[in-house]
């Protein structure tokens, strides 16, 4: 998979700008506030209809306009296939694959697979497990879009059950309905966690090693409120488990079990990496979950994914550069960086440069 051509329109600090990336490595270099990581949002808002950055569609308009768009031409293993998505200041957005428009979110989920990582990634680590199930949601919703449905359906069965909670006098019966559901999509969120933590810890472990010289062992390991077994043996789990917490529930005004309270284990050489673990171990650790997407995607998708990383080298030391370098160097990858030097040392031959200055983007 990979990007042929990007149009923006109206777009951050983008008036217009037409690009047409090489297959391989390319650069976008410039000062910081010039607009290298606005590309790279453009890219990723098209792969999973928003932004990764804001959840505000208005703040992706140049400041003074009320509309713009991004559109995306790609090369994918079933064909040529095309993303357009036109934003309106207090309007929704509209979404159009291969000119046809979208009804639906979900329908964008797979066409384009992106693996971005920025220092705000580093959040995965250090933050709490909001972070990192939002991870695990993101990267399984491009993998599989009936997950993305199932999250949906069951964010909107918690929200009504955690209403229902606060309403005096409690309507039990109502209560009872929403468990149902919830522990039915809960028992499929779950399960497609636990495989996908698989099989992402194995690979994580892997490209860990690589990156640290085999002087680090990540493990990865998946935290979920009720034990992992067979999906009705977790629906019923979770039905009962709802029921016998529902009075503490209702004192508290929250759900308390579920996969939305869900977390992710780091362990860093056997110890707790959020604790224990540097700040270059963090994001290295962090960069490793991610890249161990790339695997993931190209056994499901049967093509690998484009990679999207924002102000990555500077925080790595050289020997990681380098080992950064090889493992990006079979997908499309945009990479943005305030000193080409970073490159050079760590050993890159082949790449396309682009220098990046108030919203203009030049080749080299």
């Amino acid at each position: 998979m990979r990007i042929k051509g990007i149009e923006l329109h109206c777009f951050r600090n983008y008036t217009e700008l037409e690009l047409y990336p090489e297959p391989g490595l390319n650069i976008l270099s410039g000062l910081n506030a010039e607009g290298k990581t606005n590309v790279l949002e453009s890219i990723f808002l098209c792969a999973l209809g928003r932004s990764h950055r804001t959840p505000h569609d208005a703040d992706l308009l140049m400041e003074g306009q009320m509309s713009g768009s991004v559109a995306l031409s790609l090369e994918t293993r079933g064909g040529s296939r095309s993303i357009r998505i036109e934003l309106m200041r207090g309007e929704r957005k509209r979404v159009f694959l291969d000119e046809a428009p979208l009804n639906r979110s979900g329908e964008l989920m797979g066409c384009l697979n992106v693996v971005m990582f920025s220092p705000e990634d580093l959040s995965l680590v250090k933050d709490g497990p909001q972070e990192r199930r939002r991870f695990l949601d993101m990267e399984l919703s491009q993998l599989k879009p009936s997950y993305y449905y199932a999250l949906q359906q069951y964010n909107q069965a918690l929200k009504s059950r955690n209403l229902l909670l606060k309403e005096e006098p409690v309507p039990y019966d109502m209560i009872e309905l929403w468990d149902e559901q919830l522990s039915k999509l809960g028992a499929t969120i779950m399960q497609a966690r636990a495989g996908f933590v698989e099989e992402l810890s194995a690979n994580a472990h892997t490209l860990h090693a690589k990156m640290s010289g085999t002087k680090e062992i990540l493990e990865t390991v998946y935290e979920p409120t009720i034990p992992v077994q067979d999906y009705d043996t977790m629906r019923e789990t979770l039905t009962v488990q709802l029921g016998e917490r529902l009075e503490r529930d209702v004192f508290r005004g929250f759900t308390s079990v579920g996969p939305h309270r869900d977390d992710l284990g780091l362990l860093l050489n056997g110890r707790d990496l959020r604790v224990y673990g540097s700040q270059g171990q963090q994001r290295t650790a962090a960069l490793s979950l991610k890249l161990s997407e790339i695997d993931l995607v190209r056994r499901v998708r049967g093509e690998r994914p484009v990679l999207l990383l924002d102000d990555v080298f500077s925080e790595l030391d050289a020997e990681r550069q380098a080992r950064l370098l090889e493992v990006v160097s079979d997908c499309q990858t945009f990479v943005t960086c305030t000193h080409l030097e970073e490159f050079v040392k760590a050993g890159a031959l082949s790449m396309q440069v682009y220098r990046v200055r108030n919203g203009r983007v030049v080749e080299e």
